[in-house]
C-alpha cells in the first residue's frame, strides 16, 4: 500500500439509498484499495459539513420523500458543490440527487425543488414510469444500468450528457441523451447500482480523484470477469 489515500464522501447515505446505490461506494472503496491507495470514508448526512480534502463524492437516489428531506440542506451546500466541482473534485450523483443537481425538480404534486445547478438542466415528474435495464454509449464504451424513475430531464444547449442511449429511456422520451456531466462531475439515471457492472466507470472516477490529486494514477490490472459476464447478462435481459 503506498502513502497515497483517497478521501470519499457518501452524501446523503440515508435519505438517499433507496436502490442500494451504497454499492457504488463500496466498489470504489475496494478497488482503490486493490488499487494499492489508501480510503478514507465519511458519510455526509443532513447538517454536516462537507470536508474540504473531499477527492470523490458518491450519492444515489430516492424518492420524492427523500427529496424533501435534503432539499434545504443541499442549498447550503451548494456554494461547495459548485466550487469543488469547479476544482475538479470528482462527483457521481444518481437519480434523485441528479435531478437536484439541475436547476430545478417539479414534483407529481407541482412543487418546484430548487437544484443547485450544478448541471444545466431540469426536471419534471411524468406520469409514466420508466423501470428496466438501460444500455448506453459513452467515452467509457457501453455501460448497464437498471433505470426506475418518472422524472423527465431536460438538459439545456451546451449541457453535455453522460451517455446516449442504445437501449431503455434515458434522460426522457423525447431524445436520446443519459444523465449529464460536467468537468469530473457524472449525473445519471443507472442504478443497479452502476459501478458493480461497469468497473471502466469505476477506475474512471479513482484515475481522474488521483491525477487531481497526485498528479498521475498508476491503476494495476483487475479481473473484471465476474464484473464483465455480469454487464452481458444484464443487457441480455429484457426491460
Amino acid at each position: 500500500m503506498s502513502d497515497r489515500q483517497i478521501h470519499i464522501v457518501h452524501l446523503y447515505p440515508k435519505e438517499m439509498n433507496i436502490y442500494g446505490d451504497n454499492g457504488n461506494l463500496l466498489v470504489v472503496t475496494m478497488r482503490t484499495k486493490w488499487h494499492g491507495v489508501g480510503v478514507k470514508v465519511s458519510k455526509i448526512g443532513v447538517g454536516d459539513k462537507l470536508p474540504i480534502d473531499t477527492d470523490i463524492i458518491i450519492s444515489g437516489g430516492g424518492q420524492d420523500t427523500g427529496q424533501l428531506k435534503i432539499v434545504d440542506d443541499l442549498q447550503t451546500k451548494k456554494l461547495d458543490l459548485i466550487n469543488m466541482a469547479k476544482d475538479n473534485v470528482v462527483m457521481l450523483v444518481v437519480c434523485g440527487t441528479y435531478q437536484l443537481f439541475g436547476h430545478q425538480f417539479t414534483t407529481h404534486k407541482n412543487e418546484s425543488l430548487p437544484g443547485i445547478g450544478l448541471f444545466d438542466m431540469q426536471t419534471v415528474a411524468g406520469d409514466v414510469r420508466f423501470i428496466g435495464n438501460i444500455v448506453t454509449k459513452t467515452h467509457f464504451g457501453e455501460i448497464v444500468g437498471y433505470e426506475n424513475h418518472s422524472g423527465l430531464t431536460t438538459l439545456n444547449k451546451d449541457q453535455s450528457s453522460f451517455g446516449k442511449v442504445i437501449s431503455g429511456v434515458g434522460n426522457n422520451d423525447k431524445d436520446d441523451g443519459e444523465g449529464a456531466i460536467k468537468n469530473n462531475v457524472f449525473g445519471t439515471y443507472l442504478h443497479g447500482p452502476l459501478l458493480p457492472k461497469n468497473p471502466k466507470v469505476a477506475d474512471e472516477l479513482i484515475r481522474r480523484a488521483l491525477v487531481r490529486k497526485y498528479g498521475d494514477a498508476m491503476l494495476t490490472q483487475i479481473d473484471d470477469s465476474l464484473a464483465l459476464k455480469a454487464a452481458q447478462i444484464a443487457k441480455s435481459r429484457p426491460r
